[in-house]
């Protein structure tokens, strides 16, 4: 078996973390629910969530992963042992990892498609009506779905094979630092559109009328899914790290990133959107339908619309990286097989299992599981079923075998300023799993 790497830097280690958070729940997820759910209300709501329970939580999966230095499967079971339950844990962060990607990557296929269009003009002209109609149009091809999605599958793969330190850390050093300059700008740029001060103030007022039981489930759920908890990432990145390294900040740090991407992301579109009449409360389809509208009414769109769909597709790009590793060192450790091997059987097999997905944009999308289709189904089975029960054991076992006091010993090793302090134990002890248990009840709801 090839030796374990480990970061070749702090600063390359946050960017990495900070990738895998920062994705399409920030560029995409958050948007869209912002704008169905009252706008700054939503924000403020999401942005307490994220502190109490989104950072708790990514120091408990990460400072696992830092105690093993193996990867979720093998590190639950030198915890535990083989077959016990708690092992749950390590296999539902990998399988989840592995349904995220059989969807995750048609999604770049779409945005890599987009950017594409965009910097050619191909969707200039348009009706509004002509923007959903192309985006049926597009993504009922299964051909040219596939194509994209393999461009993306073979993107991912060049990088990840190349390792660690030289693939997934060297790419994020480069990705994450261009993606936030390329939000500033964009953010501006809205920002200076003729009547954009309504989008800002309507974004950032927070109504408190608004918030209700919905709109604190919606924010619950999607600081759970941005930061990326329970998929395997933030254990498997932190059994990279040396056992002095600081996670308590560095948690503060990565989460601060992600929350950060999806405040900016948000400055990007509102401002822009209520300029040009468009409706903040679209759904779904504000990425693909409402932002490729708005660019084309933009001046210079074309260009902007490009730098937009990059920095998407950078977003999704350095998330993808952290979903593919703990399935590679999963079957690199557990089936002794070298890192290139493992990279690419997987992203063979997941292209393989995910086709479906991708049929079900069009010939097979009367072809249901439970009423949803295979994509959604995926989408369903990941989000709403199997990282929240990963979570769940994650917080479980941390409550109940590790112990609070042993985790914040644990996690407080090489901390300097920031620490696990006392006042974690009721969020550890009694707020996070209740919040939970309502996340997984509501999601099979």
């Amino acid at each position: 078996m090839e030796k374990r790497e480990s970061w070749g830097s702090r600063f390359g280690f946050i960017m990495a973390a900070a990738g895998f958070s920062i994705g399409l729940g920030n560029m995409w997820r958050f948007p869209y629910l912002t704008g169905q759910n009252g706008g700054g209300a939503f924000l403020f709501v999401y942005l307490i969530i994220c502190l109490l329970i989104g950072i708790p939580l990514f120091n408990m999966e990460m400072s696992l992963g830092r105690k093993t230095q193996l990867n979720p499967v093998l590190g639950m079971r030198s915890l535990t042992k083989k077959g016990s339950l708690w092992v749950l844990l390590g296999w539902m962060g990998v399988l989840s990892a592995f349904v995220i990607l059989t969807y995750y990557m048609q999604i770049m296929g779409w945005i890599l498609a987009y950017l594409v269009k965009m910097i050619t003009g191909s969707l200039s002209g348009l009706t509004a009506e002509g923007y959903s109609q192309a985006f049926v149009d597009f993504t009922s091809n299964t051909g040219v779905v596939a194509g994209f999605t393999l461009a993306c599958i073979i993107i991912v793969g060049l990088i990840s094979a190349k390792g660690l330190e030289k693939g997934i850390e060297k790419a994020c050093k480069i990705l994450m630092p261009t993606l936030f300059i390329m939000l500033i700008i964009l953010a501006i740029r809205s920002l200076t559109l003729p009547g954009a001060m309504e989008g800002l103030k309507w974004y950032l007022k927070v109504d408190f009328s608004k918030i209700n039981g919905n709109v604190l489930l919606t924010a619950l759920g999607q600081a759970f899914f941005s930061i990326g908890i329970a998929s395997g990432g933030a254990f498997i990145y932190g059994s990279y790290l040396a056992k002095d390294s600081d996670i308590p900040t560095d948690s503060v740090i990565i989460v601060a990133f992600d929350t950060l991407a999806a405040f900016i992301a948000g400055l990007v579109m509102f401002p822009a959107i209520f300029a040009l009449g468009l409706s903040p409360d679209s759904g779904p389809n504000l990425l693909f339908v409402t932002m490729s509208n708005l660019f084309n009414q933009m001046p210079a769109g074309g260009l902007f619309g490009g730098m937009f769909f990059l920095l998407i597709f950078f977003a999704a790009l350095s998330s993808a990286l952290g979903y593919l590793e703990p399935v590679v060192m999963t079957c690199t450790e557990l089936f002794k097989m070298n890192r290139k091997k493992a990279v690419w059987l997987s992203l063979i097999i997941i292209f393989i299992v995910g086709f479906p997905t991708i049929l079900a944009q069009g010939p097979w999308s009367d072809i249901l599981i439970g009423g949803r289709n295979f994509f959604d189904f995926a989408d369903y089975l990941s989000g709403n079923i199997m990282m929240p029960i990963g979570a769940l054991i994650t917080a479980f076992y941390t409550l109940m075998v590790w112990r609070f006091d042993k985790f914040q010993e644990e996690t407080n090793i090489g901390a300097v300023k920031l620490k696990v302090y006392d006042w974690w134990a009721p969020l550890v002890k009694v707020v996070i799993p209740i919040a939970l248990v309502i996340i997984f009840i509501t999601g099979l709801i």
